[in-house]
């Protein structure tokens, strides 16, 4: 199959599969129906049936991924939009913010005292609770695994989404700020795109949680490779 080919159908393939799976998501709202993890789970196992490389599959890939910069950049608007109660309830949002990365690393540290984690392992999982590509910088620097990282933070992220709202709803948690710092702070990315169905002050929460989270998990993260 040629590379032009084969940049067509992982392109064309991969927006339909999303698309569709939205709208399966849309119609009956179970939230292990979540179209990233459903679309994540059927591209996997189409490369495994089909013995396709991830190097393969990147030719077209790596265009999807193009749209990740201006995406993100676009979060800046609905943040704009709640420019004033960003600022009236600043403090809330970063005690919120601060409480999250503590808790989430924190949680990490007593894990790994308990069952005794190796050293390149706990490294790898502390970054978990910020966005992929600063996680995977930090994972780095720590001398951690990246990989691994990566995989630590798509299951903080997926996990997030699926069981957020349910602890939300029964911790009676109604507030749309809160819903957005947690889901920012707890599953970066995809508890941004979760935070959209709470509407635009959730997502712009959502954004600077999972923003704030990540510079602050830059600083924090090696002093708690320290404590271990």
């Amino acid at each position: 199959m040629s590379d032009v080919l084969l940049l067509l159908i992982v392109v064309i393939g991969t927006v339909i599969l999303f698309l569709t799976m939205r709208y399966l998501y849309a119609r009956f709202s179970i939230a292990i129906l979540h179209p990233v993890l459903t679309s994540t789970v059927i591209i996997v196992l189409t490369l495994l049936l089909f013995n396709v490389s991830y190097e393969r599959f990147m030719i077209g890939g790596k265009w999807i991924e193009l749209f990740l910069g201006p995406s993100v950049v676009a979060l800046a608007y609905p943040l704009y939009n709640q420019r004033t109660f960003v600022m009236k309830y600043r403090n809330a949002i970063v005690l919120g913010i601060s409480s999250g990365l503590l808790t989430a690393m924190g949680s990490i540290l007593l894990f790994a005292k308990i069952f005794q984690l190796e050293e390149d392992i706990f490294h790898s999982i502390i970054p978990k609770s910020i966005t992929t590509p600063v996680a995977i910088q930090l994972s780095s620097s720590l001398e951690g695994i990246p990989s691994l990282t990566a995989v630590f933070v798509m299951i903080a992220g997926f996990s997030g989404v699926i069981l957020g709202p349910l602890v939300m709803k029964y911790a009676r948690i109604h507030s749309p700020l809160s819903k957005g710092l947690a889901l920012g702070s707890a599953s970066h990315a995809l508890g941004v795109a979760k935070s959209t169905e709470y509407g635009e002050l959730s997502l712009s929460m959502a954004s600077i949680s999972m923003t704030l989270s990540a510079i602050a998990g830059s600083a924090v993260g090696p002093l708690f490779i320290l404590l271990s």
